[in-house]
């Protein structure tokens, strides 16, 4: 039972036991520039941006005032069955931003788990319209996340305990990240029933990097199977990896590209799609309706928000300071790799990576000794995000050349004291089993 009171803490904290809610050294009281102080009163430094959100810092006052400013002179206005200047002046800039020989329209969501949903729609009625019924399968990666919403829930590479909870994964299948042969396997004997592949560029479950021959292939494959190949840069977009979006690299556009988390700098609940010209032609030519609203998509204050951080991110020359930050965090992770017998690879781009751990036997760490170790990080002033036998860094894209530092002398410090208090507890266990 947790030894706080409904009148203390009221609040179902999400993904957390019962036993650990409300809990003061994860209370957070103070959200800015760079950092959090927690109701125990512990000051550090956030290497999670807010869980990918935050790409400017806590509490940009450029976005801050937008979303007051629409608030204020238009408190709500949504896009079900109607729209608004705001939603397409944010519509308008993101095409620009992301191209507009890619994009055509921007549909609006609230998250992005949702918007993997409305993907998941988009790709079964366009194939649908091109007289193609049988296009039902959605094609997703081992390991990947796409959310929370029972679609991206199911389409998430990872377990999570699915059959309990009734997810219906019928109708989708996973392939590794690393080697297309897998992917052109499947294709091979199913690719005429394939509606979407989707794919993070960088998947944030340990933050691994979809190699060249993994993306040439998607848009190959692609052309010969037919398929929407569908970018999920929830995580990804908006800079995180040196450019805004990290598909402007790949050799050709995906037809549907995601974005949320830093599209409003974290500070409304937004997502967005951006449609392809050849699916958004397909949905004009037949006057075509999709079938799909949500009350708080595409609203004045996110959408002032999401023209706000584009300009900040001009602004500040955010993607230079990205590329330049993740320049140096990779470098400085290495060195720890060389350093510390418990470190053992770095993967990622940019501000979007990972410090990939393992036992002297070269074995994996159990989740619990990540979390341990991540304790012993946050004590010496830094909080960084676990993975699979990995620590994760997705530092502000704002960040100074010394807080680099600062990330990087707290994870050395952090890892080597948990490697000494690992030792201790091995050497009483033995000096118990002597005695």
């Amino acid at each position: 039972m947790s030894e706080h009171t409904v009148a203390d803490h009221p609040v179902w904290d999400l993904l957390l036991p019962p036993s650990e809610h409300g809990s003061p050294h994860r209370h957070v009281v103070r959200a800015h520039g760079h950092r959090l102080t927690f109701a125990d009163g512990a000051e550090v430094l956030d290497a999670t941006s807010g869980l990918w959100n935050a790409n400017l810092g806590y509490g940009n006052e450029a976005v801050a005032e937008a979303v007051a400013r629409a608030t204020a002179e238009a408190s709500y206005m949504g896009a079900f069955r109607r729209s608004h200047d705001y939603a397409r002046d944010a519509a308008r800039a993101l095409i620009e931003a992301a191209g507009p020989d890619a994009y055509a329209r921007v549909l609006f969501s609230t998250s992005g788990s949702s918007a993997n949903d409305v993907a998941m729609k988009i790709a079964r009625q366009y194939a649908s319209l091109r007289g193609q019924e049988d296009r039902k399968l959605i094609v997703g990666l081992r390991g990947s996340y796409h959310g929370q919403t029972y679609g991206g829930f199911s389409l998430s590479g990872e377990d999570f305990r699915k059959p309990m909870y009734g997810a219906d994964t019928s109708l989708i299948r996973h392939v590794g990240h690393d080697d297309p042969r897998e992917l052109t396997r499947l294709l091979e004997e199913c690719g005429s029933q394939v509606a979407s592949v989707v794919v993070e560029p960088v998947l944030g479950s340990g933050s691994l990097a979809l190699g060249a021959d993994m993306v040439k292939a998607l848009v190959t494959l692609r052309r010969e199977h037919g398929y929407l190949l569908v970018c999920d840069e929830v995580a990804a977009g908006f800079g995180r990896t040196g450019t805004l979006f990290a598909s402007e690299l790949w050799p050709e556009s995906p037809d549907l590209l995601l974005t949320s988390k830093g599209l409003t700098n974290g500070s409304c609940a937004a997502s967005a799609v951006l449609v392809g010209h050849r699916v958004w032609d397909e949905f004009a030519e037949h006057d075509a309706t999709l079938i799909h609203g949500e009350t708080q998509a595409g609203t004045p204050a996110s959408c002032a928000a999401i023209v706000a951080t584009l300009q900040q991110i001009r602004e500040l020359d955010a993607l230079s300071t990205a590329r330049r930050n993740g320049r140096l965090l990779a470098e400085g992770l290495k060195g720890l790799v060389a350093r510390l017998d418990l470190a053992a690879e770095v993967t990622g781009l940019g501000c979007f990576q990972a410090l990939h751990l393992r036992t002297p036997s070269g074995a994996p760490y159990w989740q619990p000794h990540v979390m341990r170790m991540l304790d012993a990080v946050r004590a010496r002033g830094v909080l960084v995000y676990p993975g699979p036998s990995a620590l994760q860094f997705f530092p502000a894209l704002t960040w100074s050349e010394a807080e680099i530092g600062e990330l990087l002398a707290a994870v050395e410090a952090g890892l080597t004291d948990f490697a000494a208090a690992r030792e201790a507890r091995a050497a009483a266990r033995e000096s118990a089993r002597a005695s």
